[in-house]
C-alpha cells in the first residue's frame, strides 16, 4: 500500500497540489484522473521522489519516504517500476537490452540471469522473437508491452503508469489495460495509473482519485463514478459523446 498524507507542492508561488491525502491499495488498479494541469503529474513526481513536496508524507507500506536516508530511499526506488507516457525506450538498444537495463542498474545478476529474466518478462507480456529488434521496428502497442516488461523486470512492489494508452488505437488500448490489470493481480502490485481514457477508468479502476485544481475533489470506484452527482466529476467523465450516451442509457 502507498499512502499520501496532506501532500502540497508549489512552483513560483503557485500551489499546484494542495493537501492531498489518499490510500493506493495493494493488488488493485488505482487510477488518478483530472483535467490537464490539475496536478496529477506533480503528485506522482512527489510520490516517487523526483520532486520533494513542500509538506506532507508519502508512505510505502508504512515507510515514510522523505524521512529515510539515502540508502533507505534507494531501497524503495528498487521496488518501483515506471511505465512512461511514450514508452521511453532507448532507440539505440535492442528490446532485450531495454528490458535488461534496470536489472543492470539495480541488481547484481549475471548477464545470463538478466537475459533469462528479460525473456521471462517478454513472454509474460506476450512478446516472442522480438529480443534482437530495435524500438523503431515495433508498433506502438508492442513498444508499450516492452515498456511494461522492463517495468516488471525488477519485480516491483509498486508500479506507476503515466498515460499507458497514449497514442494507441482502442483495441490495443484494451490489450494494454488488461495486461496492467492482470500483472497487478498476479504479482500483488500496488499499481497507480494516470489516464484520460474513460474506457480504462470504467473497465479497470478499483479505486479512483479525481483531482480538481490541485485538490482531492472526489474518490470512489468505477461503479461509483457512474452514479456520482459531483458536478466537476460529471463534467469530466461525460465530456465525450460516447460517455453522454452511456449516461443516458443508465438513467
Amino acid at each position: 500500500m502507498i499512502e499520501i498524507k496532506k501532500i502540497s507542492k508549489s512552483f513560483n508561488g503557485r500551489k499546484i497540489v494542495s493537501d492531498i491525502s489518499f490510500s493506493f491499495e495493494t493488488g488493485k488498479t488505482n487510477i488518478i484522473i483530472g483535467e490537464s494541469g490539475s496536478g496529477k503529474t506533480t503528485l506522482i513526481r512527489s510520490m516517487v521522489g523526483l520532486s520533494e513536496p513542500d509538506s506532507g508524507e508519502v508512505l510505502f507500506d508504512g515507510r515514510s519516504f522523505y524521512e529515510l536516508n539515502f540508502t533507505g530511499k534507494k531501497e524503495i526506488r528498487k521496488d518501483i517500476g515506471m511505465l512512461f507516457q511514450g514508452a521511453a525506450l532507448f532507440d539505440s538498444q535492442t528490446v532485450e537490452q531495454n528490458v535488461m537495463f534496470p536489472l543492470s542498474m539495480l541488481t547484481n545478476m549475471s548477464e545470463s540471469e538478466r537475459k533469462d529474466r528479460a525473456n521471462f518478462c517478454l513472454q509474460r507480456v506476450n512478446l516472442d522473437n522480438v529480443n534482437k529488434l530495435y524500438p523503431s521496428e515495433l508498433s506502438g502497442g508492442m513498444k508499450k508491452r516492452v515498456a511494461i516488461a522492463r517495468a516488471i523486470s525488477v519485480q516491483p512492489k509498486y508500479l506507476f503508469c503515466d498515460e499507458p494508452n497514449s497514442g494507441l488505437d482502442p483495441k490495443t488500448s484494451i490489450v494494454i489495460d488488461n495486461l496492467i490489470q492482470e500483472i497487478t493481480e498476479e504479482y500483488n502490485i500496488t499499481t497507480i495509473v494516470i489516464t484520460h481514457d474513460m474506457n480504462s477508468v470504467i473497465e479497470m479502476a478499483d479505486k479512483i482519485l479525481f483531482i480538481y485544481k490541485g485538490e482531492n475533489w472526489w474518490e470512489g470506484s468505477n461503479l461509483d463514478i457512474l452514479k456520482t452527482e459531483n458536478k466537476e466529476v460529471c463534467d469530466f467523465v461525460y465530456a465525450t459523446k460516447f460517455m453522454k450516451n452511456l449516461k443516458s442509457k443508465l438513467q
